[in-house]
């Protein structure tokens, strides 16, 4: 038996088809992948904003408690910066977190510099007001 090459079986003809096959094969696959790869990422960022926001509401959450426990006190009323002391905090995008005195209302809020990182979190509460001596809550 004699065994003959692939040069041989492939006349340029037919390996000139079998390129374009493969180039059309090859094109098709980059067509239906594009799209699925900016998804993957689109999902990514979308992710981590959820991640950041999560850490953000854990973050306010606790210190909102230790305020509403009369830490509200040693602050003046007015907006003021709002230091925090959750170790988490380190890993967020740029952000400020705001405290806002108003009578007996306590508001603590963090807003991102930069669009879509998690989005702004504030929590609101009633404090007992030394005029009234009603105690109120938390609002979300």
């Amino acid at each position: 038996m004699v065994m003959r090459s692939v040069q041989s079986i492939l006349t340029p003809r037919r390996r000139g088809a079998l390129v374009t096959e493969v180039v059309i094969a090859m094109g098709i696959l980059t067509f239906a992948m594009l799209p699925l790869a900016f998804s993957i990422v689109r999902e990514q960022k979308l992710t981590r904003a959820y991640f950041n926001r999560a850490i953000i509401m854990e973050i306010i959450d606790g210190e909102m408690e230790a305020l509403m426990a009369d830490e509200w006190r040693a602050f003046m009323p007015g907006a003021q910066a709002y230091p925090v002391r959750a170790e988490a905090a380190k890993s967020l995008p740029p952000g400020k977190f705001t405290l806002t005195l108003n009578g007996d209302r306590v508001r603590l809020e963090w807003l991102p510099e930069k669009k879509g990182k998690g989005g702004p979190v504030v929590r609101e509460g009633r404090v007992m007001s030394p005029t009234s001596g009603t105690a109120g809550g938390l609002n979300k």
